[in-house]
């Protein structure tokens, strides 16, 4: 059966990562702020949705994970291992 969760029962991998960058004391970035720099990266997206991505509820296209990994400066690798 194919299972579209994490073992912990997270929509994503990338989630906790995320957070754990966007609470880093060198970057101090906000829901709100990730939301409006991947709006400028073309990407739609509220605080709202940044707070269920953080949280396992969403899951993350391979779009927004590029357009996160530019704006939070990391690679693709940092956020899913």
């Amino acid at each position: 059966m194919f299972k579209n969760k994490t073992s912990e029962n997270r929509n994503n991998l990338c989630g906790k990562k995320i957070y754990e960058l966007m609470k880093n004391e060198a970057r101090k970035m906000s829901q709100s702020a990730l939301a409006d720099a991947l709006q400028l990266e073309g990407i739609d997206i509220d605080k709202n949705a940044v707070q269920r991505i953080e949280s396992g509820q969403r899951f993350v296209t391979d779009i927004k994970l590029k357009a996160i990994c530019k704006v939070l400066h990391v690679s693709c690798n940092q956020l899913l291992s």
